[in-house]
């Protein structure tokens, strides 16, 4: 394996760390040029489960002559990496009589090895990274320090990795809270309006019908005036778990604010109508009856809810949720004066 010039070195490493935008798009141009350096046949990293007691090859670049195949695991109790570890011995070319009980190092004929450890910014082992080869052979000047070098920059990528993945999750987490109400843990108003844009693109004469049913919790200040507001927080709730229990799977539920609650529906055109009756039948004897909350046991007369369904995707959301409200006001107008006089 011919020697590479500085220039080509310093170069071919800057393309590559430029370049990867993964740990493996930096590992394994690095295996390649560690290869070149040290002379070694094989190169690979290694990660550790301390937990479980075994060492796993991530990747590797070997030739003909070596093979470390990728994937292969091992116990770590008594590998080279770890004896190399413990002893402070990075580099061998006499791995028969250093570790002659190595079982792996005589399975796989390693008789040259050099490593150094892949740590994190906390001090975690993570692994190792490794050169071998199965013939005897002097470690090339200057190759201990780019094994440690790269050890470095693969530890950075690591970090790095974690970093971004830890964001993306928090990123997810904050992009989930705001589409949550905190109290029902349904869709929230930004949720709804949303979902109604996407419902009303693919609506109209070809496609679904939008059916949306507007719910409004009838006595609900009475019940927070009477009970306090904790128990009115769990009334919420409970009423959002009744009506999610009482859709389809494809219906959206969600809390509009307040004692309001919107449900969506997108039913063929001409299941519209018997879907509009049977949604609203749907609710009201679910959101109707006895609450367990707690301690407190509560029997409520039902929500009022007014349907509409939208027939073209040529409207605005507002028009539809305006259009659903009016409805559900003259069912409550009618269910008030069914009621008798006191």
């Amino acid at each position: 394996m011919s020697p590479i010039h500085p220039s080509d070195f310093v170069g071919r490493l800057a393309e590559s760390v430029a370049k990867a935008r993964t740990l493996e798009e930096l590992v394994r141009p690095l295996l390649e040029l560690l290869q070149t350096v040290t002379g070694l046949e094989s190169t690979y990293l290694t990660t550790i489960d301390t937990a479980a007691g075994y060492q796993y090859i991530l990747y590797s670049k070997n030739t003909s002559r070596l093979d470390i195949p990728e994937g292969l695991s091992v116990p770590w109790e008594g590998t080279l990496c770890k004896r190399a570890l413990e002893e402070g011995r990075p580099y061998t070319d006499d791995v028969a009589n250093c570790w002659a009980d190595s079982g792996p190092a005589r399975e796989l004929g390693i008789a040259t090895y050099a490593s150094t450890p892949v740590q994190l910014e906390d001090g975690t082992l993570y692994g190792t990274l490794c050169a071998a080869s199965g013939d005897r052979k002097p470690l090339a000047d200057g190759a201990d320090q780019v094994l440690q070098m790269f050890s470095r920059l693969i530890g950075q990528q690591i970090e790095r990795e974690r970093m971004l993945q830890a964001l993306q999750r928090a990123n997810d987490t904050l992009a989930v809270s705001a589409l949550t109400d905190a109290t029902t843990r349904l869709p929230n108003r930004r949720a709804l309006m949303e979902e109604l844009r996407r419902r009303l693109d693919g609506h109209g004469p070809d496609g679904r019908a939008l059916v949306v049913a507007f719910v409004d919790l009838d006595q609900f200040k009475a019940i927070n005036d009477t009970h306090g507001h904790d128990a009115g927080d769990r009334f919420l709730a409970a009423i959002g778990g009744r009506m999610q229990g009482a859709v389809r799977s494809d219906d959206f539920v969600a809390r509009l604010g307040g004692d309001e609650f919107v449900v969506l529906s997108s039913p063929a055109h001409h299941d519209a109508l018997v879907v509009v009756d049977a949604l609203r039948r749907r609710l009201q004897e679910a959101t109707t009856g006895r609450f367990h909350l707690g301690e407190l046991v509560l029997d409520y007369a039902g929500p009022s809810i007014g349907s509409i369904v939208s027939m073209s995707g040529e409207v605005e959301p507002e028009t539809l949720l305006a259009q659903a409200d009016a409805a559900m006001y003259e069912v409550k107008r009618e269910r008030r004066q069914s009621q008798p006089a006191r």
